[in-house]
């Protein structure tokens, strides 16, 4: 008992030696903090950063076992890897950089909204993918259809061009019928939205990848490796359906597999009412600022 009041007195005299500078301190520096990994989480160097944690994981290892040439490989290797980072991390640090200069910093971090929010698709959504989805493999038409899930897909967004309009079936299938100005390319479904078209993915590397299958299936493989996003790809040549996620691809039978599948992105988390928000610009992935 005298050593839990002991405990207790030394942490109350370390709180009194606590001024307001060193308050202002520790608000500035959780906030950089939390800036740093929201900023992280919502670029793909969060990916990246998993890779960086695992060789940090090794170098302490290598450390608490006294593995020494190891040790003094990788030390020398630091100022390198330093300079390699700056460069992986070139297009996110100036995306950073300009929003940073273009956003109030006031309006930014104190909001109200109201209202519901949800980035999870509805049934209705879901529906009219499934319609559009078959209705397009009947007539063998070509479609690509990415949808974004928890990590934000806005460097692909900005490859294409703008539409911010409700999913609907119709919607997509004039998207992709031949001859249209936006039928080349990928669109980004994000919220109940079609947020954009005529996107560039980036092509997957993997040779399992059958031969008979084209661009449009690398395309939906490689979007699903460096993302948790979903694909569904239509075949131009055959018109089969497949799903792309995980870095795999799946042929789909019929509009109740994909329904089925499509099924999981209906979860939603809704908040009603009015509610005070910090950090609006930060947590909300809807609001992109830079398009």
């Amino acid at each position: 008992m005298a050593n839990i009041v002991e405990t207790l007195y030394s942490w109350l005299s370390f709180v009194r030696h606590i001024s307001l500078r060193n308050l202002l301190e520790i608000v500035i520096i959780t906030f950089l903090v939390y800036e740093i990994l929201v900023w992280i989480k919502n670029t793909r160097a969060w990916t990246l950063l998993k890779g960086i944690v695992v060789i940090l994981g090794f170098t302490v290892l290598a450390y608490l076992l006294r593995l020494d040439t190891i040790f003094w490989i990788i030390s020398k290797f630091a100022f390198v890897a330093t300079t390699a980072l700056v460069i992986i991390f070139q297009p996110e640090l100036r995306k950073a950089l300009e929003e940073l200069g273009s956003q109030n910093l006031i309006s930014g971090i104190l909001s109200f909204d109201d209202g519901k929010e949800s980035r999870a698709f509805t049934e209705r959504s879901v529906n009219e993918i499934v319609k559009a989805t078959f209705e397009m493999a009947k007539v063998k038409t070509g479609a690509l259809m990415v949808i974004e899930r928890d990590v934000p897909l806005s460097e692909i967004e900005r490859t294409g061009i703008e539409i911010d309009g409700l999913i609907s079936s119709q919607l997509l299938i004039n998207i992709f019928e031949h001859n249209t100005p936006l039928h080349d390319g990928a669109v980004v479904l994000s919220g109940n939205k079609v947020v954009s078209a005529t996107c560039y993915l980036p092509l997957s590397d993997n040779m399992a990848i059958s031969k008979d299958l084209g661009t449009r299936h690398r395309a939906a493989v490689g979007i699903s490796e460096v993302s948790d996003s979903m694909t569904v790809v239509v075949s131009e040549e055959t018109g089969r359906v497949s799903v792309a996620e995980n870095g795999g691809l799946r042929r789909v039978s019929d509009s109740d597999e994909l329904r089925a599948i499509l099924s999981r992105l209906t979860e939603q988390e809704e908040t009603g009412g009015k509610r005070f928000k910090i950090w609006k610009g930060r947590i909300r992935n809807e609001k992109k600022i830079a398009k």
